[in-house]
């Protein structure tokens, strides 16, 4: 590869007019879908050249994947605020973590789903993998702090419950599936959260 063409490394500075684009993209494209949208539409929006904004963005999938880290990187900020304020009561974090997560999906709306399962299959391929380490590592830390409180069985192994919700996460809550449940996001999740939780809380968890 021509070093020459190497991308620069990228700067710790927050760049406002990248922030401000992304920021109304994402309303817009979880609200409305992304096929809906058009550069143009955001550049006009926001007050901004199309020159500007095809500097930070050359393409629509390049601001949709831009998106969806911006969500991810406000999901796991969410965790780790919840995880953080007291892993030793499990209850607490457990319905915190809940909320937080319902919350977030909340925003994600039945046009988006579509667009995701008609246009971007292989973004999504990406969302499944980020959601899935989060899963894990949020949501296994938790379950083994449940087990040490004796509010998560342990005959089960923590390691193996994750892999039961990873496994109904996965074959549920794509676009595809959730189109024909009829279903949005925030739904599949907690249903699928109920019976996972059903299946591995002790009756003292349940109480609790």
């Amino acid at each position: 590869m021509n070093p020459r063409h190497k991308q620069p490394p990228r700067s710790r500075k927050r760049d406002p007019n990248r922030e401000r684009i992304v920021g109304a993209a994402r309303v817009h494209f979880f609200s409305h879908g992304f096929r809906s949208v058009t550069m143009d539409d955001l550049a006009e929006e926001l007050g901004i050249s199309k020159k500007t904004l095809y500097a930070h963005f050359p393409g629509k999938f390049d601001l949709l994947e831009a998106v969806l880290a911006d969500k991810f990187a406000s999901v796991e900020a969410m965790f780790k605020e919840v995880t953080r304020a007291d892993t030793h009561n499990f209850p607490a974090t457990l319905q915190a973590l809940l909320a937080g997560t319902q919350r977030e999906l909340d925003e994600i709306k039945p046009p988006f789903v579509r667009d995701m399962r008609q246009k971007a299959p292989d973004v999504f391929k990406v969302v499944e993998r980020r959601r899935a380490a989060l899963i894990q590592r949020y949501f296994g830390k938790l379950f083994v702090e449940g087990q040490r409180a004796g509010m998560v069985r342990k005959d089960v192994p923590a390691k193996l419950i994750i892999e039961m919700l990873l496994a109904m996460v996965q074959s549920i809550m794509n676009p595809p599936k959730m189109e024909e449940l009829g279903m949005m996001p925030k739904e599949g999740f907690a249903g699928i959260l109920k019976i996972v939780l059903e299946g591995a809380l002790t009756t003292k968890g349940r109480k609790a």
